[in-house]
């Protein structure tokens, strides 16, 4: 629900500089307080061992928010906590969630597709978390081999669903993270398809939007999901250094909403944006109306940080582990360690735009969010 919580009120910059550091001292420690013995976190306070699959993703956010916080050499066990995850990879080098059965996800009407989904967004955010870990060559290449035919490839982007580009747009900054990490193995190969990945995005996008997806000149919801998938599909020409059509537009569609809690997504989607259009595409973070926007927008954000220290999702309803059915739930409001990551995210982009060297962020070198590029190629 647009506008959930109100904004606090106006704090000046040393003072959000101040709450920053107290929040990461909240947000270790209760990040100390959800480490599953030596081996994997869990998700939050009502987890229950009846669904122990949902320590990869506790583990995979947690270890990805400690990374980003400068704070990951300062646990114990991190050699057993990599052999851990590395152990949720099959022959293909595809990570999944232990014990549930295929049929217990729905993404799409096609199962494949719904499989396909889930192992992209598992397997990308588990070799983050043991990229963050410092395990090299993590990545094997067996499942992309596919996605590196020509033929194939333009099939799969042909079946792309622009009526749903928000999880679409999950779908492609996956694959292209993947291809990224497959240019060490199969230059050439990965080269060719992420050309062939960006000549696709050149062709769909709405130049009058910024973002790709169908029914957005009607703004409302059909253009705030094209916006939480553009921000993904953004990550492409980032690290390509290709500067994006019509970007400038979806800048300004950012920019007039309001800086107010949404949701983890939405909020971290709004401000990667944002950030992105400072550092990389000239917009001066010292105009007044992007300077305010990011100031009030992270003042929000410090504000909902519970008293546990960490953060929640959003505010009413339930919570599950995106596309698990009949699978774990947990009240919305309370820390999860998925929740505190994205949130953790949005602050970190915030202050690296505000204040770029007041304090030193570890962002995620692979694509996908908690990514930020700082190397400016457009204007």
């Amino acid at each position: 629900m647009e506008g959930a919580k109100k904004l606090p009120p106006n704090l000046s910059e040393d003072e959000l500089q101040e709450q920053v550091v107290r929040a990461k001292e909240g947000t270790l420690q209760w990040l100390q307080s959800v480490r599953h013995s030596d081996i994997g976190y869990v998700p939050s306070e009502h987890y229950t061992e009846g669904f122990s699959a949902m320590r990869l993703p506790a583990t995979y956010n947690a270890v990805q928010c400690l990374s980003l916080l400068g704070a990951l050499d300062d646990i114990a066990g991190k050699d057993a906590l990599s052999k851990w995850v590395l152990s949720h990879m099959n022959e293909v080098g595809v990570f999944r969630l232990r014990g549930i059965d295929s049929n217990e996800f729905y993404k799409r009407a096609d199962p494949v597709e719904t499989q396909n989904y889930i192992d992209f967004h598992v397997t990308n955010y588990s070799l983050g978390a043991l990229e963050a870990l410092g395990v090299e060559d993590a990545f094997r290449n067996s499942f992309l081999q596919p996605y590196l035919d020509r033929e194939y490839l333009n099939l799969w982007l042909a079946h792309r669903d622009l009526d749903d580009p928000w999880l679409e747009g999950n779908n492609i900054v996956n694959l292209a993270s993947f291809l990224f990490l497959n240019r060490q193995k199969q230059e050439e190969e990965s080269n060719m398809a992420l050309r062939l990945l960006l000549d696709w995005h050149q062709r769909e996008i709405n130049r009058g939007t910024g973002f790709w997806g169908n029914n957005q000149e009607d703004g409302g919801e059909a253009l705030l999901h094209a916006m939480c998938g553009g921000v993904h599909n953004y990550h492409l020409y980032h690290k390509l250094g290709v500067v994006i059509p019509g970007f400038k537009k979806a800048f300004d569609y950012c920019l007039h909403r309001k800086p107010n809690v949404v949701s983890a997504c939405i909020d971290v989607d709004t401000i990667d944006i944002l950030v992105h259009g400072v550092l990389l595409y000239n917009q001066d973070a010292s105009r007044i109306e992007v300077r305010n926007w990011m100031t009030q927008m992270l003042g929000a954000l410090l504000s909902i940080q519970n008293h546990d220290g960490g953060f929640p999702d959003q505010f009413e309803g339930i919570r599950r582990f995106d596309g698990w059915i009949e699978g774990y739930t947990e009240p919305q409001g309370i820390s999860n360690c998925f929740a505190t990551w994205f949130r953790w995210i949005g602050i970190a982009m915030l202050s690296e735009a505000l204040w770029p060297v007041w304090m030193a962020w570890n962002f995620r070198k692979m694509i996908g969010i908690g990514y930020l590029c700082k190397e400016p190629y457009g204007s």
